[in-house]
């Protein structure tokens, strides 16, 4: 008897980002998760080039906090363990953060961790370009999509992997990268932060590319008013310590990491694009795009008429309540015919 064919299941995610940097990328993911809790993504690699394990555990308590409740006592199946968490060694990022600080640090009444996590030691991560490798092969061709939210240091790593660049060109769609100021804007941190990956990135990266560039980040930033408003179903919240941490209050934040995820899992009806060109990448980290027919590249650009809706959905989608978590596979669930992921190889 056949089995029925299973439908390929939702775009999937490899994110990786300067997270604790600030709170763009934390807010990307949160708005990641809000996208995942709809059937719209999946989150299939989580790293960072921040070379701090508190990086990595911020990753994990944002993995776990949007994971939703425990499962509930004599449930069937089982329930998953937390995804790996991929984290840069020895890169030029590092050190510690009022953000990394203000969630990681935080107490309950009882001087317990107000938000657990499982990364105390080099060994509960993932080296990043195993980890994208190992998540890429998991997919149906052509049905992922990178979202790029930091340095390309951890990109550039998986393209030099044997086979890399021909996994890449097979499984990824479009690399979204939340870097750089277009066409011809000033050098941004991300992309001085380590110009010569920038370079290959753009140079040697197999698929199209859509830029994101600061001028996207400052002109639709998230509305700091959310965080007071839309976040209260949580009595503790980490992303409302983040942004809190961050900066006084009232404040509202440059979101181009946030503008990078929404375009990429919903391409239509909130932004414009450049025509197609070039983009390279000068010695003094400044990003020039030149115009080209046949260019792989394009950079995002902000449509007006929409500006009031993107901010919306930003708040909406950010502040979402966890999607109640499914507890392994039940009797009368099929297998899915996605091949399952390989085991990361974790570090010495």
């Amino acid at each position: 008897m056949p089995f029925p064919i299973q439908p390929k299941p939702p775009v999937g995610i490899v994110f990786d980002s300067d997270l604790g940097n600030g709170v763009d990328a934390a807010l990307a993911l949160a708005l990641l998760y809000g996208l995942e809790g709809k059937g719209e993504a999946r989150l299939v690699s989580n790293s960072t080039t921040w070379s701090n394990l508190r990086s990595a555990a911020f990753a994990d308590v944002l993995s776990r906090f949007y994971a939703g409740p425990p499962p509930p006592a004599g449930a069937r199946g089982f329930q998953r363990p937390p995804p790996p968490i991929g984290m840069a060694e020895n890169s030029s990022l590092g050190g510690d953060t009022a953000v990394l600080e203000a969630v990681l640090d935080k107490k309950t009444a009882d001087g317990l961790p107000a938000y657990p996590h499982g990364i105390h030691k080099l060994n509960d991560t993932a080296d990043p370009a195993v980890l994208i490798r190992n998540a890429l092969t998991a997919q149906y061709d052509a049905n992922c999509l990178v979202v790029l939210a930091g340095p390309a240091t951890n990109l550039v790593k998986v393209t030099d992997l044997d086979g890399g660049l021909d996994l890449i060109k097979r499984k990824v769609k479009l690399l979204v990268m939340a870097a750089g100021s277009y066409p011809d804007g000033q050098a941004e941190f991300r992309v001085k932060t380590d110009v010569a990956a920038a370079k290959r990135l753009l140079a040697e990266w197999p698929t199209p590319i859509v830029a994101v560039g600061s001028e996207v980040g400052d002109g639709l930033p998230f509305p700091g008013s959310s965080i007071e408003e839309d976040f209260a179903w949580a009595p503790a919240h980490p992303i409302v310590d983040a942004y809190l941490a961050f900066e006084p209050m009232p404040y509202d934040a440059a979101a181009p990491s946030m503008a990078a995820v929404l375009y990429a899992v919903r391409p239509d009806g909130y932004f414009k694009l450049s025509a197609p060109g070039t983009i390279t990448v000068l010695g003094d980290g400044r990003a020039r795009f030149t115009q080209a027919a046949d260019g792989r590249h394009r950079y995002l650009v902000i449509d007006l008429e929409q500006k009031e809706k993107v901010t919306r959905t930003y708040a909406e989608l950010a502040s979402a309540k966890p999607a109640p978590r499914q507890f392994g596979r039940g009797l009368d669930q099929k297998k899915n015919d996605e091949p399952p992921p390989l085991e990361p190889v974790k570090k010495p």
